[in-house]
């Protein structure tokens, strides 16, 4: 359990780095050890909340929210997070979600993202209802599996352009956040 601990912290550290929370990376070391999956969701998203809550001071701190792009997609997933948290999943169910999160999350860190300006003139405008209907899946997911989201939504925001980097990182951020959040408050309201 010692080694356990070492690679959890190891793992913030990575990922409180780049604004990441490290639900997936949790998971997968849960797994590994063996330990009881109805608990994985509840320890990972927990982890997501200790470790993003700093960068998200920091980056609210430094002026990089940007409201107006994360409201969309928080409206879509807080709802769906706590309703995908207090679902009660079967073992065989929750570890085809997870190897589905796992093998996709680890695709997306494999696209290579090309700079773009950061000019206003080269940000793509997302339709509302597009961002409430990503936010609600991401949020879903983050609540069934225990993850934050964020390794979804960072890629989708930067491969669709939809603003400054230290914009994107700041949302996903709070994003990873507030779903890891109403993801815990879900699962704990569960009757298994």
């Amino acid at each position: 359990m010692v080694l356990l601990a070492i690679l959890f912290l190891v793992t913030a550290i990575l990922y409180s780095s780049v604004g990441f929370g490290g639900g997936s990376t949790y998971l997968a070391l849960l797994l590994i050890w063996g330990i009881p999956y109805f608990i994985f969701p509840v320890i990972a998203l927990t982890c997501n909340i200790i470790v993003v809550s700093g960068n998200c001071i920091n980056y609210i701190k430094a002026g990089n929210l940007n409201f107006k792009l994360l409201f969309p997609y928080l409206a879509g997933s807080i709802p769906l997070a706590y309703i995908g948290g207090s679902l009660p999943i079967e073992k065989k169910l929750f570890e085809i979600l997870l190897f589905l999160v796992l093998a996709t999350a680890g695709a997306l860190m494999l696209i290579n993202f090309k700079a773009y300006d950061d000019k206003q003139e080269s940000y793509q405008k997302i339709p509302i209802s597009i961002s409430v209907l990503i936010g609600g899946i991401l949020g879903f997911l983050s609540g069934v599996a225990g993850i934050g989201g964020g390794i979804f939504l960072s890629p989708i925001l930067f491969l669709m352009r939809v603003a400054k980097p230290k914009h994107i990182v700041t949302c996903t951020s709070l994003f990873i956040l507030i779903n890891s959040i109403s993801g815990v408050i879900g699962q704990l309201t569960k009757n298994d």
